[in-house]
């Protein structure tokens, strides 16, 4: 198998400051951003980022004439679906024509479309190479001022999938069916990845896998019942576009991503008292399904309440964050706000389901926890369902995507940031913590009833 290294951590040693581009106008930038396909692959990287990824290509090119046609009788379905297959075998073909000035044209457009400090852009002039293309980019975003903002090389691009939360490289998206119901479709591909190659196409509805129907899961769900152990296959059965043929296709996982999980069961009180301690390195595609293990195993051997240690852990998938945090959440409690220029970075993210665990926990943080363990950290604590011991957190709450280029290179863009469920904003803040050692049970229980008790009031 084979092994991954985790990106380059580089906190900032300076505040962000915003830049303004010229030569293009602000309400062209929009029109032009309403035409972007984007397609989503992973939620976030390691490090010092905590990524909402999203995979960006150019838009599929519209196959219209100008001049007037002859009116008719409308095309039939057939013909409906005839005509989109030779569109799509249109894009494609023409997608694959990559010149340099293009290249530097597609970051350009990605940073006016969706950076969070608003901006203007510049046009460029011929490039002779590619390697001048990436360097022209990299200069583009230094200039930004935003330390998480830059360009990524194709091998780097390449590393991500070791957070590709299925395990074949393919992103799920939720869309609203006919029937005012919900299906399941491929929003983007790994390039080369274990889906791509098995024959799944961006546009594909899951309807299946391994014989199990996914009507009315949800794309997390699935994408859970895609992971597995390395090398094994899994079968999924697709619907190709809207109207194409349906097969069955058996895709070998590669699942890179390495178990974030360690937990204990330790006896305290004069082994009266049993604790589960579960420390959490990193957020990865395995981080989730590992810790729910670790925490029904430690219930099942007598644990009274919780240690969860977030100490050091920079970050990484924030959706896997999300939904750790569900595991401790009341229905209906609010994890996480996001503010951005997109409205799509504009949510209330709330807790969905009834808590897997409600006994008491302490979360242990310091100054090297970011990122998505803050989320996970603000939520348990802004609910009152866990007391904060240790350090100032690190304050990292921006949102990034990341965007593929033509060329399999690819930019991180900031796009929005995180508000903590008592509207704290956490980027450069951080958060304070309840103590700064371990207290006494009884005084933890004594915090945690006081916190609600403020709540109501």
């Amino acid at each position: 198998m084979r092994t991954i290294a985790p990106l380059p951590l580089s906190p900032p040693t300076a505040p962000p400051r915003s830049v303004i581009f010229t030569n293009v106008n602000r309400s062209t930038a929009i029109t032009a951003a309403s035409s972007w396909v984007q397609k989503a692959l992973l939620k976030s990287i390691t490090g010092a980022l905590s990524v909402n990824l999203l995979f960006s290509s150019p838009p599929s090119l519209s196959l219209q004439s100008s001049s007037v046609q002859p009116q008719g009788p409308p095309p039939s379905s057939a013909e409906f679906c005839l005509q989109e297959q030779e569109e799509e075998v249109k894009a494609e073909s023409d997608s694959q024509v990559v010149t340099n000035e293009g290249i530097v044209e597609e970051a350009w457009q990605i940073v006016n479309d969706s950076f969070l400090d608003s901006g203007r852009r510049r046009r460029c002039s011929l490039i002779q190479s590619r390697s001048k293309a990436h360097d022209i980019i990299r200069r583009m975003l230094s200039s930004l001022g935003d330390p998480y903002t830059r360009f990524l090389s194709p091998s780097d691009f390449s590393k991500m999938a070791r957070y590709d939360m299925s395990g074949v490289g393919i992103n799920l998206k939720e869309v609203p069916d006919e029937n005012g119901g919900v299906k399941l479709k491929v929003l983007g591909l790994l390039l080369d990845g274990p889906a791509h190659s098995a024959g799944v196409r961006q546009g594909d509805e899951v309807l299946a896998v391994n014989g199990e129907d996914v009507r009315g899961k949800s794309a997390f769900e699935v994408s859970s019942l895609l992971q597995g152990p390395n090398e094994t296959f899994v079968t999924i059965k697709v619907k190709h576009g809207n109207c194409g043929p349906i097969q069955s296709l058996e895709v070998q996982r590669q699942l890179v991503a390495r178990t974030p999980v360690f937990y204990r069961l330790e006896q305290i009180e004069n082994g009266i008292t049993s604790v589960g301690y579960i420390r959490l390195k990193e957020f990865n595609a395995l981080a989730r399904k590992d810790l729910l293990i670790a925490m029904k195993r430690l219930q099942d051997m007598g644990a009274s309440y919780f240690i969860l240690d977030l100490r050091d852990n920079l970050g990484g998938l924030v959706q896997a964050g999300i939904e750790i945090a569900k595991l401790f959440l009341d229905k209906g409690e609010t994890i996480i706000y996001t503010v951005g220029r997109d409205r799509q970075y504009q949510n209330v993210i709330i807790a969905d389901t009834a808590p897997l665990v409600t006994k008491p926990v302490i979360v242990l943080v310091n100054n090297k926890t970011a990122s998505a363990s803050e989320i996970v950290a603000s939520a348990l604590h802004d609910n009152c369902r866990a007391v904060l011991v240790g350090e100032r957190t690190f304050g990292k709450g921006l949102i990034q995507s990341v965007f593929e280029l033509l060329d399999g290179s690819g930019v991180v863009v900031t796009v929005g940031k995180y508000v903590t469920p008592n509207h704290m904003d956490i980027n450069g803040n951080g958060i304070e913590p309840d103590y700064r050692n371990i207290p006494a049970w009884s005084d933890a229980m004594h915090h945690l009833a006081d916190c609600k008790l403020h709540q109501r009031g």
